[in-house]
């Protein structure tokens, strides 16, 4: 199959660490684009993304930006992680150049409907459960997006009646929406400030989430989470059916829970799945993600039995409250992804037991006043790093004020904090690193922190 692409020149402006340019790179070059690559960061820095452009005839342009990559060519495709502002991308506008990104093209190229789902907290857990549901049907189903998966290079395989289950962040879908499309059933798990470094305000961050909506017809059908403020008022917004889920409410139209059940609302008819007690993924927020996933699928074809295998098999994605394992009575767990106070307070609250946190990093520009009152009530002790670590203690000792837990340490390493935490711990203690804050100032990103951890358990 051929696409539009062949000796076109064409600039991928950001290669990324985590190989965000990488399947956009791949596929143009295949299809006969004549593909330069440029970034900010060196060689050496991008040596694991370069590796996987090995025989391709690529050009590279790294260290650095050239104003004539960006002049001299017919497209430049942006990675979700450029800055908007970029002066580079004004220089393209300027001179009338195409400008798009590897899920606009996606979205232009897919023969097969598309199940889409953002929020700030969820994601990739909701979009991977969708996925799995799915493959219980035995249709051909496809997972990618955010989660970390380029699908542009299986476009050649793909069928009208295979279905794709994307994750789609607030950057792809601020894109998206210049395209004017919009997935054809679309999941929102919940809103909270996030990316508030990227985003000129809540307002933005939430415009740009909405996208996921904004563009489907009477024919398309969302996936809303009751229990969530914000959403509540989006319903005004949707063109297409609306359903909703919720883990505290019994609902009309959509999936909720009765005490062991899960019951899927449609049409005046209920679908109920016995297996509340058979999850194995702790909290109430990932009951909410089975939720939000159980109905999507249903949507889509799944049924009664696709839904109860899959939602008492699945164990977790890696760095999400996921178990490493338990020494001497003590459970660890590596909640890594854990980088927004919303996720933080979800891993906290899923647990009876008393919680060690180890916590802190990268400033995103969020609030942690709910998290720290969480903190404050719900921790034994609260192990503290990185960039964030001074303004959460503040708060905690705010909100705990002459209580005696949590007790709190600073420390400047994440091997010291470790460290810290483990002699804190007692038998029936829970360790948990949730650290409601991005990696960047200490790790290249989340996965780094979270094996990091993981390794330090194994180690005892």
């Amino acid at each position: 199959m051929q696409y539009e692409f062949k000796n076109k020149k064409i600039t991928v402006m950001g290669l990324g660490l985590f190989g965000g340019g990488v399947g956009v790179a791949q596929f143009l070059a295949r299809q006969g684009a004549r593909v330069t690559v440029t970034d900010l960061r060196n060689a050496a820095e991008l040596s694991s993304s370069i590796k996987q452009l090995e025989g391709l005839p690529i050009s590279y342009k790294l260290g650095g930006h050239s104003e004539e990559d960006f002049t001299n060519t017919d497209m430049v495709v942006v990675n979700p992680a450029v800055p908007k502002n970029s002066k580079f991308i004004q220089i393209a506008r300027n001179n009338h150049i195409q400008i798009d990104t590897e899920m606009n093209i996606f979205f232009k190229l897919c023969p097969a409907p598309i199940i889409g789902i953002t929020g700030s907290n969820g994601k990739s857990t909701t979009t991977t459960l969708t996925g799995k549901i799915l493959e219980e049907t035995q249709r051909r189903t496809w997972i990618g997006g955010n989660i970390g998966k380029s699908l542009l290079g299986y476009l050649e395989e793909m069928k009208p009646a295979d279905i794709v289950v994307l994750e789609l962040s607030s950057f792809q879908l601020e894109e998206l929406n210049k395209t004017g499309k919009s997935p054809h059933i679309s999941i929102v798990t919940n809103i909270s400030p996030n990316h508030l470094d990227r985003h000129a305000d809540m307002d933005e961050y939430i415009q740009a989430k909405k996208a996921i909506i904004l563009h489907q017809n009477f024919t398309d059908y969302v996936v809303l989470n009751y229990d969530d403020q914000e959403l509540r008022k989006w319903e005004k917004d949707c063109k297409g059916r609306v359903l909703w889920y919720s883990a505290n409410h019994t609902l009309a139209n959509g999936a909720f829970v009765k005490s062991n059940d899960i019951v899927i609302s449609m049409n005046g008819q209920n679908t109920v799945i016995p297996c509340v007690s058979r999850v194995k993924i702790p909290g109430m927020h990932n009951l909410q993600n089975i939720l939000a996933a159980s109905c999507a699928a249903y949507l889509a074809g799944a049924r009664k039995q696709h839904i109860e295998k899959a939602i008492t098999t699945f164990t977790g994605l890696e760095h999400r409250l996921e178990f490493v394992r338990e020494v001497n009575g003590v459970k660890y767990y590596n909640d890594s992804k854990a980088t927004t106070p919303k996720s933080s307070i979800a891993a906290i609250t899923a647990f009876h037991a008393q919680v060690i946190l180890i916590a802190g990093g990268y400033d995103k520009g969020s609030s942690f006043e709910e998290f720290t009152g969480v903190c404050a009530q719900h921790t034994k002790a609260v192990v503290l790093i990185g960039k964030t670590a001074e303004k959460i203690k503040e708060l905690i000792l705010k909100k705990k004020g002459s209580g005696e837990t949590p007790s709190i340490f600073m420390l400047i390493t994440f091997e010291e904090a470790f460290r810290q935490a483990n002699a804190l711990a007692k038998a029936g203690d829970v360790v948990l690193l949730s650290p409601a804050c991005a990696s960047y100032d200490m790790f290249l990103n989340y996965e780094e922190r979270g094996r990091k951890f993981k390794d330090m358990v194994q180690a005892l």
